[in-house]
């Protein structure tokens, strides 16, 4: 199952909290795709988070993940800027796609971002994270590279081409499952 995720998403932080555990449980291989709602949200016209642009979708956003969190234990602090830029992170977990440290930076950098306030487009928060995982913290200078600008730009026009258009997105098998809520199911269905 393809878990496709974006930093600045709020619904992605708890399926990120918890998709490892939940796909280990039912012997489902999982694949973390890191990609940007940027390009997907301006299509639609949109240049903010729809929670933003739409201040009582984005009341009922804060207090429903906060709901969600406290019932799955998921520390959550609302952060005092949103969305944040994550693309830095997300051109180092798009990099390091395949090394089995990025499931901890990912959920390093959603701690980083919704539990502590913390800006993840500092790259010395994004290096702390790294460090926090036992990687070098000077791989944060590889969010420059070419390769993880174009292994990232490619998860993005992949997501747009498989007809995402939200974080999180889970793809089975061509079946695509958007929401945090969808987790059990999209892991049901590859089960």
């Amino acid at each position: 199952m393809d878990f496709w995720f974006e930093f600045g998403s709020t619904y992605s932080y708890p399926s990120a909290m918890r998709v490892e555990d939940e796909a280990r449980a039912r012997g489902v291989a999982l694949r973390w795709r890191p990609f940007l709602l940027g390009p997907i949200f301006r299509t639609q016209g949109w240049l903010d988070s729809p929670f933003n642009i739409y201040p009582v979708k984005g009341k009922y956003m804060w207090r429903d993940l906060a709901r969600i969190c406290a019932a799955q234990n998921i520390p959550l602090r609302h952060p005092t800027s949103f969305p944040r830029n994550g693309l830095v992170a997300a051109r180092i977990a798009a990099r390091f796609d395949d090394a089995p440290w990025v499931p901890a930076f990912v959920r390093g950098i959603y701690e980083a971002n919704f539990a502590r306030d913390e800006e993840i487009s500092d790259p010395a928060v994004v290096a702390s994270v790294l460090a926090a995982v036992g990687q070098p913290a000077e791989l944060v200078r590889e969010a420059s590279s070419e390769e993880a600008k174009s292994k990232l730009r490619t998860n993005t026009d992949e997501a747009i081409a498989l007809g995402i258009f939200g974080a999180p997105s889970f793809v089975v098998g061509g079946e695509l499952f958007w929401g945090n809520d969808r987790l059990e199911t999209a892991l049901a269905w590859k089960a």
